[in-house]
């Protein structure tokens, strides 16, 4: 188990930083059943096993070659708004834009960098299955300003760093800020290296993933879809010049083989560092829990895990169900175990540091396990006596309670557990309903306090079935997990989990 990272007060904002699930009803009609090569099947209306369509298929080695592009707006830890807009050239070199933006609409730019430079593809991942590895070199990396206040945002962060305040002199004061001016932060005559400076990274293009589906159409043939999967950002700004991804961040799609409906797809192609796409307005959507909610697709966190997630909120009481199918490969074909956990939840406060987010409580409270592979078997069956149910008695895909063991210390669960979590929904262009909670810490820590509380998304969930519940409106006498209730005895203790496992989208790690 990885201890928690110490975090210091005094790092750089990012460069872009604003100044589990089933309950007794539907746990007996969705028992576990073994099909189609041991994957678990889950509901109607759930679609797991992961229809084929869903998996994709991975191009090795990867085809970069073309215009690949964000399909909406983007949030990374900090927070931060943005759209990107790739384009890899067959002679290796690549030129990038990011756009940054003071809103989660991506409406209100702030500032746009250029990045040029050179990338080789290496080999095969040893860490990451189904990824390979990869080498870049920057040539440049220059910033356009959209406003006055965007370049005093960026000008200000410099100034925190004594290091940086070199990079700060070199910049204009606001009264002379010339819309459309690029300022080499990184080049051959940009010396120091102020997107050093800056926190700046292209290390996502160390770790790259191409990935074709077929997306269905009604009344229509299949269209062909291409993703580009870049490795994944580190959720604390100070430790991003340091990290090597072995995870992916949300993928670009080709320009020319994009998902349709796609309102941003054409804003964002046809965009540069002077012209950043401005997306159409989004509709607010309070957030409405309650029913089923599941994994569009086999999901890829740090540290190897490959996973596919199933929710269910009973708005009515609070509470929580959810199960968590652990593989051993990128498609999700391989089970090794899953996780049944359940709770309550608590709050409806909307977020003061991520706009149009919802922040709730989560306190995990119940779990069990199902080993659904040999290894996982043994390695559950030789435990220490009082750590994972009762060591000798676990069997290839039978489920045990471990609620009165404390969690499954093998696999890194305890019990109780509470997370500060942060919730948002959206409606896809197609009218999906969308759920997104919050990412989990690239360092394996747990977000147990509310300093700690995610400040972006994993992927989303989907809508299977169920009504929601209307939560934007605060729901009176509501107490916080871990408080005493009136009439109640002593809360039991809420123990810390350095490595997150049960929290509301993490995987669960091994020893």
């Amino acid at each position: 188990m990885a201890p928690e990272a110490h975090r210091s007060d005094s790092r750089l904002p990012c460069l872009g930083e604003p100044n589990t699930v089933l309950g007794t009803g539907v746990a007996q009609a969705q028992t576990e059943a073994t099909a189609g090569g041991g994957l678990p099947r889950w509901g109607p209306g759930c679609q797991q096993p992961l229809p084929e369509e869903a998996r994709g298929a991975a191009l090795l080695p990867p085809r970069l070659d073309g215009p690949w592009i964000s399909t909406g707006c983007e949030v990374r830890p900090g927070p931060e708004f943005l759209t990107r807009a790739y384009t890899f050239y067959p002679n290796r070199l690549f030129r990038a834009y990011q756009f940054y933006y003071r809103d989660p609409s991506c409406r209100e730019p702030a500032h746009s960098l250029l990045i040029k430079g050179r990338v080789r593809l290496r080999r095969a991942s040893w860490v990451t299955r189904g990824a390979t590895e990869a080498d870049y070199h920057l040539h440049k990396v220059g910033i356009v300003f959209h406003s006055p206040r965007a370049l005093l945002d960026v000008a200000g962060r410099l100034d925190q760093s004594p290091a940086a305040r070199d990079c700060a002199g070199r910049l204009p004061p606001a009264r002379a800020w010339l819309p459309g001016a690029v300022y080499e932060l990184q080049g051959a005559r940009a010396q120091p290296d102020c997107a050093a400076a800056l926190g700046f990274t292209m290390h996502e293009l160390s770790l790259v993933r191409v990935q074709r589906r077929l997306q269905p159409q009604p009344r229509a043939p299949p269209r062909l879809v291409e993703e580009l999967y870049l490795g994944d950002i580190h959720t604390d700004c100070a430790e991003r010049r340091h990290y090597r991804p072995t995870g992916y961040q949300r993928p670009l799609q080709s320009a020319l083989h994009h998902a349709q409906p796609c309102p941003a797809c054409g804003l964002i192609s046809r965009s540069n560092e002077h012209h950043p796409p401005i997306l159409p307005p989004q509709a607010a959507m309070p957030l409405r829990l309650g029913g089923q909610w599941v994994s569009a697709g086999c999901e890829v966190r740090p540290a190897v895990l490959f996973l596919t997630r199933l929710f269910t909120f009973h708005g009515h009481n609070r509470s929580w169900e959810g199960r968590y199918h652990h593989f051993s490969d990128p498609a999700c074909r391989q089970p090794t175990f899953s996780v049944f956990a359940a709770g309550r939840y608590a709050g409806a406060a909307p977020s003061a540091k991520v706009r149009g987010a919802t922040e709730l409580v989560f306190e995990v409270t119940r779990a069990r396990v199902t080993p659904m592979d040999q290894v996982t078997t043994v390695m559950l069956n030789f435990s220490m006596p009082g750590s994972c149910g009762e060591p000798g008695t676990w069997a290839l895909g039978t489920e045990r309670d471990v609620t009165a063991t404390n969690g499954c210390l093998p696999l890194g669960i305890r019990l109780p557990h509470v997370e500060y979590e942060l919730f948002k929904m959206e409606l896809d262009p197609g009218g999906q309903s969308l759920l997104f909670i919050g990412q989990r810490p690239t360092d394996g820590s747990s977000p147990d306090a509310p300093e700690k509380r995610p400040t972006s998304y994993q992927a989303p969930l989907v809508l299977c079935e169920g009504r929601a519940q209307d939560l934007s409106r605060p729901l009176q006498q509501q107490p916080l997990l871990g408080q005493p209730q009136s009439g109640g005895g002593p809360q039991p203790q809420l123990a810390s989990l350095p490595v997150l496992l049960l929290a509301l989208g993490l995987a669960l790690q091994r020893q």
